[in-house]
């Protein structure tokens, strides 16, 4: 079958919207346009029922119960009032040593997390960033090796964002709370494309967007427990006190209408959406392993999504790698980050060598992505990599059997 041009692999970046929730969405545009904080007339009671109905959904996503979703524009505000505001409201408990009170991240987490994380630390709050080992999983052990009397807020991601490795956060989530310490995940990836149970999981606070689960951008929710323990949190924007205090501003409706909609198709299509991508990741990644030399899959070879895939070619420069699969639309790391030329944080922060940091590529499937689709990329990027290899002396020489790290390079 005839493969339309260009095509998708970036999933991990933004997902379509998936026309069964566009359809779900278009009548609260202009026909049930109300308000749904307007409590004095049909219009805002319509949009309030629409409202409560795609939080029952998103609850019902990840085991929790409809008061305990917050509405927000997306992850990267999730987190913001996630860490933020836990921050903030818990400093008093964790006063000490350290000012205003320990926090553990790592290395790995999304920009959305790492710069909340600097901006508390200019406040005066004291944080730990955990490396983990070259697989990239950060384990309950490391975390159990930082924690302090003073700690008051764990914020760790499910799912890597640039290579999909797993982290404990079952195990995370017991530590913290036999610590009495808020825990809390950046599920982005992880969310509708694996299973969730946010008590038995033991997480006090949680993101996920709309647009990674194929709902429309600019609409992503907030899990905030609210028993056992009942999670309190500042809120980070005043004026009017929508959403428990916790998230003030006109409710974007038809976005919610489509994200309790996305959640309610992932919940019915994950397990045999996750199957299918499986078969096709461990397809791609084994067709170029055994093709070509020097092709490194980063991160852990099994504790990994099934829809994404971070793999290094050696002696190749990945910019030049990227335009010559220009057909194939992926990218060399997270999307919020791929402006820049630097090499990708999180491969730099398992080890991985500038040029082979360089030289990655992430590629992630998606609910229409097709087997015919995966064997062009696999096509493609073969005869893009041969092709810049056959221009490189460093590949020659290694192909002669030189031992490139023993060679003394001369500077002019």
């Amino acid at each position: 079958m005839a493969v339309k041009l260009p095509i998708y692999m970036d999933y991990a970046a933004t997902t379509p919207c998936d026309p069964r929730v566009l359809e779900a969405m278009l009548p609260y545009f202009c026909e049930t346009f109300g308000n749904a904080a307007s409590r004095n007339h049909v219009f805002g009671w319509e949009a309030e029922a629409a409202v409560k109905e795609a939080r029952s959904q998103a609850a019902e996503l990840i085991g929790a119960q409809a008061k305990e979703i917050i509405w927000t524009s997306g992850s990267t505000e999730s987190n913001n009032i996630a860490v933020k505001g836990a921050a903030r409201m818990y400093a008093a408990t964790g006063a000490g040593t350290s000012g205003r009170g320990h926090i553990i991240s790592s290395r790995l987490e999304h920009k959305a997390v790492l710069d909340p994380c600097k901006s508390l630390e200019r406040e005066g709050f004291d944080v730990t960033y955990i490396t983990p080992e070259t697989d990239g999983i950060i384990t309950a052990d490391m975390v159990k090796d930082v924690i302090r009397d003073d700690t008051i807020l764990v914020s760790l991601m499910w799912a890597n964002n640039e290579i999909g490795t797993i982290n404990e956060v079952p195990e995370i989530g017991a530590l913290c709370h036999e610590r009495e310490i808020i825990f809390h995940t950046d599920a982005t990836q992880w969310v509708g494309k694996m299973p969730v149970d946010v008590v038995k999981d033991n997480i006090d606070v949680m993101s996920w967007s709309g647009h990674k689960i194929y709902g429309p951008k600019g609409c992503g929710a907030l899990y905030v427990r609210r028993r056992k323990p009942r999670v309190r949190l500042e809120a980070i924007m005043d004026g009017g006190g929508h959403e428990r205090g916790m998230r003030s501003g006109t409710l974007n409706v038809p976005g919610i209408v489509g994200f309790g909609k996305a959640c309610a198709l992932c919940l019915d299509e994950m397990d045999s959406d996750r199957a299918r991508l499986l078969k096709l990741r461990d397809k791609f990644e084994s067709e170029l392993s055994s093709r070509m030399e020097v092709v490194q899959v980063n991160g852990h070879p099994e504790k990994r999504l099934s829809h994404m895939s971070n793999m290094s070619f050696g002696f190749v420069e990945g910019e030049g790698l990227m335009m010559g699969i220009k057909n194939i639309a992926c990218s060399s790391g997270s999307a919020c980050t791929s402006a820049s030329l630097e090499p990708s944080y999180v491969l730099k922060a398992l080890g991985v060598g500038d040029e082979l940091a360089h030289s990655s590529l992430r590629l992630s499937m998606g609910r229409w992505t097709t087997e015919d689709e995966v064997d062009y990329a696999i096509e493609h990027i073969t005869k893009a990599v041969e092709h810049l290899r056959s221009m490189s002396p460093l590949y020659d020489m290694y192909k002669e059997g030189i031992d490139l790290s023993k060679v003394q390079w001369q500077a002019h």
